[in-house]
């Protein structure tokens, strides 16, 4: 199920608005690719993180 418009998995309720809709907006495609949707909502909220992550050291 495709997540949109504040409707997202219950476990990136506590994230960032910000990490969540990067999450959201990478679990959205992995669910396109065919993928899981459990794998999909968690590997979009480390891909977020990661992206977050690397952008933060990027900037250093």
């Amino acid at each position: 199920m495709p997540w949109y418009h504040g409707d997202y998995p219950p476990s990136y309720k506590n994230q960032p608005v910000e990490l969540r809709q990067k999450a959201v907006e990478i679990a959205n495609a992995l669910l396109e690719e065919g993928m899981e949707e459990g794998i999909a909502i968690a590997t979009g909220l480390k891909r977020a993180r990661e992206f977050f992550d690397a952008r933060k050291k990027k900037k250093k």
